[in-house]
C-alpha cells in the first residue's frame, strides 16, 4: 500500500511540476512580449512627435497644404496612441509578469526538490503531502495576483521548451559549471 501511495503521489507531483514549468516560461515570455510592445510604442510616440513637430515648423515657414494635412493626420494618430498608453502601463504589466515568473520559479524548484526527495526513499509520505499542499496554496496565491498571459506567450513558451529545450541540460553542459571534483563526466 505504501509503495502504491508513493507512486500516485509522485505522479501527481510530476504533473504539477510540468504545469509549473509551463506557467513559469509563459509568464517570462509574456513579460518579454509586452516589454517589446511597450518599447515599440514608445518609439512610435517619438517618431510621430517628431513628424508632428516637423510639420508644424514647416507650416510656420511655408504654406504647403499637403504638409498641413499630413501633420494633422500624424497628430491625430499620436493622440490615439497617447490615449491608449495613458490607460495601459505596459511597463508595469511586463514587470508584473516578470514578478510572477520569479515567484513561480521558486515553486518550480520546490516541486523538483520534492521529486528528488521521493526518489531518495527515506522520506515520509505525509511530510511530502504537507509540502505539496503548502506549495499548491502558495501557487494559487501567485496565480491570483498575476496578470493573465496572452496566447502568443504560450506559443513562444512551447517553442522555448519543446524546440529550444530551454529547461534541459546535457551532462556536459552542467559539468561546465561545476568544479572538476563534482563533474559527472571525468575527462
Amino acid at each position: 500500500m505504501e509503495q502504491n501511495s508513493k507512486q500516485l503521489l509522485e505522479a501527481q507531483i510530476r504533473e504539477c511540476y510540468g504545469r509549473v514549468v509551463w506557467s513559469h516560461k509563459t509568464q517570462e515570455k509574456c513579460a518579454d512580449i509586452i516589454l517589446k510592445r511597450n518599447n515599440l510604442l514608445k518609439w512610435a510616440q517619438i517618431i510621430l512627435s517628431t513628424l508632428t513637430t516637423t510639420g508644424l515648423v514647416a507650416t510656420i515657414f511655408g504654406d504647403v497644404v499637403w504638409v498641413k494635412i499630413t501633420s494633422a493626420i500624424v497628430s491625430a494618430i499620436l493622440l490615439l496612441l497617447n490615449t491608449y498608453l495613458k490607460s495601459k502601463d505596459l511597463g508595469a504589466i511586463a514587470q508584473q509578469h516578470s514578478n510572477a515568473a520569479s515567484d513561480i520559479w521558486n515553486v518550480r524548484e520546490s516541486y523538483l526538490s520534492m521529486l528528488t526527495d521521493l526518489k531518495m526513499d527515506d522520506v515520509n509520505i505525509e511530510t511530502i503531502r504537507k509540502k505539496r499542499d503548502k506549495l499548491q496554496e502558495g501557487l494559487a496565491s501567485i496565480y491570483k495576483g498575476s496578470p493573465r498571459t496572452i496566447s502568443k506567450a504560450y506559443k513562444e513558451a512551447t517553442k522555448a521548451l519543446k524546440l529550444n529545450e530551454e529547461m534541459t541540460f546535457s551532462d556536459e553542459e552542467i559539468d561546465c559549471f561545476l568544479p572538476v571534483e563534482l563533474r559527472k563526466i571525468k575527462k
